[in-house]
């Protein structure tokens, strides 16, 4: 019975602060993840521009976005310079891979990938993915086997590269079940095991909601999951909210491991092929890529 972990690393104050935090929680659990670290410039400021979105809206007022990212971050790339995370925080990042975590790729500028994405071509997707590519090689002197992506937002020249540049597994999507992806009816792209389990800033404020009961709730029944974390969430105010997970999931007899240790469980021969598709998710504003209809 396992329980993937991944941690999303969005901005340099999660970099800096959240993610040496969360190892030493992880450790005091005996538990396995997977780091996704941004890799560029820290633009968190401009996702102002999704102001617009009433979710979005929403989701600011229930989360105290100010709280857990500070003013500072959300000045980032408007009327402060966004910080390089990746030359600035490459340290940090190297801690994370000699504690015996795993380290992948989550984007290189978060903003920009997030809100652009899904309609950019190929060269503007092969473009952001080598930038962050390039600069995980010189953090870590190795080159990437595994992508979560910003906000899980993708297209399908995203998915085509990583195929192409062979990449061990992705967690582009939302769904219940690894599977292999497939886009407008071809076979394209890695593993995909997507997250399975809704995030805290989904949650928080939600009427009706209690966090830690409601998410062990719903692994209850004992089948495979993958929870993500957020650096800056579960990394800083939420640290205690991850710790009463961890415990409870593994009173409910899990093992907690990282998404590398649950993708050498799988048989990629014998997974289910299914679509991508673009669909909501409560809690979150916009459309994620989601798992969708199983293919035969």
């Amino acid at each position: 019975m396992k329980l993937a972990l991944k941690v999303d690393v969005d901005t340099f104050h999660g970099t800096k602060h959240g993610v040496p935090r969360l190892m030493r929680l992880l450790e005091r659990h005996g538990a396995g993840a997977s780091f996704f670290f941004s890799l560029g410039p820290d633009h968190t400021g401009r996702a102002v521009r999704r102001i617009f979105r009433r979710e979005f809206v929403a989701k600011v007022r229930r989360t105290s976005v100010a709280e857990h990212y500070g003013w500072r971050t959300l000045l980032y790339g408007t009327l402060l310079p966004g910080p390089d995370i990746g030359r600035r925080c490459a340290g940090e990042m190297r801690a994370v891979r000699a504690a015996g975590f795993d380290v992948g790729i989550h984007c290189w500028d978060h903003v920009r990938w997030q809100d652009f994405v899904v309609a950019r071509g190929a060269d503007w997707t092969e473009r952001e993915m080598r930038l962050a590519e390039e600069r995980f090689s010189s953090v870590f002197g190795e080159a990437p086997r595994s992508w979560a992506a910003a906000g899980w937002q993708t297209n399908v020249h995203a998915a085509a590269h990583q195929q192409r540049a062979g990449f061990e597994f992705a967690s582009d999507t939302r769904g219940f079940s690894a599977f292999l992806p497939v886009w407008n009816g071809a076979r394209v792209g890695c593993v995909q095991i997507p997250t399975t389990l809704p995030t805290l800033d989904e949650l928080v404020g939600r009427e009706g909601i209690e966090l830690v009961p409601h998410l062990l709730s719903l692994t209850q029944s004992g089948r495979p999951h993958v929870f993500t974390a957020h650096a800056e969430l579960e990394g800083g105010k939420f640290a205690d909210v991850l710790e009463r997970l961890l415990a409870g999931w593994k009173a409910q007899g899990y093992e907690l491991v990282s998404l590398s240790s649950f993708h050498r469980t799988l048989d990629g021969t014998k997974l289910p092929r299914h679509q991508v598709v673009l669909g909501q998710v409560a809690g979150r504003s916009g459309t994620l890529a989601l798992q969708g209809q199983a293919l035969s």
